[in-house]
């Protein structure tokens, strides 16, 4: 076994545990914006994946998805977390 398929090798059970523990958070979240998150961490550790398989098989075609998963995840969190925060800023006047 050579240095580069070890080392991608722990890479992957590493980001495979984090997705696993990630989607364990999303699932449970107990609200939206703690879903949130959890979706991001996913995304973030989605693309430390294609950035790995990228790094050890040489190929830098992926690139563009790694930049399109990036401004989709920065847009989707923006969109939510502003109507979220909104959201609750309402439920707190309807307590008052």
């Amino acid at each position: 076994m050579t240095m580069v398929s070890a080392t991608s090798l722990v890479a992957a059970v590493m980001l495979g545990i984090a997705a696993v523990l990630t989607t364990v958070r999303l699932l449970a979240g107990p609200s939206t914006l703690d879903r949130l998150v959890a979706l991001d961490t996913l995304i973030a550790v989605t693309m430390c994946a294609i950035a790995i398989w990228a790094a050890v098989s040489l190929d830098i075609t992926v690139a563009f998805s790694l930049a399109a998963l990036a401004l989709i995840s920065f847009i989707g969190s923006v969109s939510v977390a502003r109507f979220g925060v909104r959201e609750v800023q309402r439920n707190r006047r309807r307590r008052r």
